[in-house]
């Protein structure tokens, strides 16, 4: 039901960002081919469905977000790939990780085993996918049309993937945490120098697109970072009430 809605996003990303929909096809095609067990779309239905979901990315503001995610236990944390090791460094275990494949790969090999992997596939990561037959438990996305085992829930980086998937399968509350979104690059984004212009305008896109998706998600949305049109934004100290 998405992709009618995305397809357009999707048209647009393409052009302002030079990608093309034949490479990320053939990058879904690939990743398709290594699915053998569709039953965990389902599994992840399970996790999230009616849940407390905590988004996870890797903006500036992630280092002050840890004690808060210590504290609450019971909110399902969905993390970002380039999150990952720091939070896995502060014994943090994520639930669902989502990941294009251009983090720590030993990081998500070794919590593969403990959590569900999100992988995505494009037209840059090709030569990567076949890393996937390392996970244990994992789920093919693709931004082009959904076919064989792969979805399509929208979304366009590691972070407002997740928060696209969290509301496909109908959280209850979705809060963001480490996804500032704005002119400043978390250094455990660990983005290169010569990347940071383009990683800035990947930013800038995905609060877009998240803005987009409060306009018909039905998860009630709040965020802990930097605001969002359509999401509220909240303090640390408010989550107490907000956390059910």
């Amino acid at each position: 039901m998405i992709y009618r809605k995305w397809q357009e996003k999707y048209e647009k990303i393409c052009k302002d960002f030079g990608y093309s929909e034949n490479e990320d096809k053939k990058s879904a095609i690939l990743l398709n081919s290594f699915i053998t067990n569709s039953s965990t779309v389902e599994k992840i239905s399970e996790i999230i469905r009616d849940k407390d979901i905590f988004v996870i990315g890797s903006g500036p503001s992630l280092p002050k977000c840890i004690p808060i995610l210590k504290k609450f236990k019971k909110p399902i944390k969905i993390v970002a790939d380039s999150a990952l090791s720091f939070i896995l460094e502060n014994r943090i275990i994520p639930d669902i990780v989502i990941t294009d494949l251009d983090g720590d790969l030993d990081s998500l090999k070794k919590i593969s085993k403990k959590s569900m992997i999100v992988v995505h596939a494009h037209a840059d990561n090709y030569e990567k996918l076949e890393f996937v037959k390392n996970f244990k438990n994992f789920i093919g996305t693709t931004q082009t049309k959904s076919f064989g085992k792969l979805s399509n829930f929208g979304g366009f980086t590691d972070g407002d993937r997740g928060v696209f998937l969290a509301s496909n399968f109908h959280a209850k509350k979705i809060i963001l945490f480490g996804m500032d979104l704005e002119n400043k690059i978390g250094k455990y984004s660990n983005t290169k120098r010569t990347q940071r212009k383009i990683k800035l305008k990947k930013l800038k896109e995905a609060k877009t697109l998240l803005q987009w998706l409060s306009t018909f998600s039905k998860s009630q949305l709040f965020t802990t970072s930097n605001s969002i049109k359509g999401f509220t934004k909240v303090r640390y100290s408010d989550l107490d009430y907000i956390i059910t």
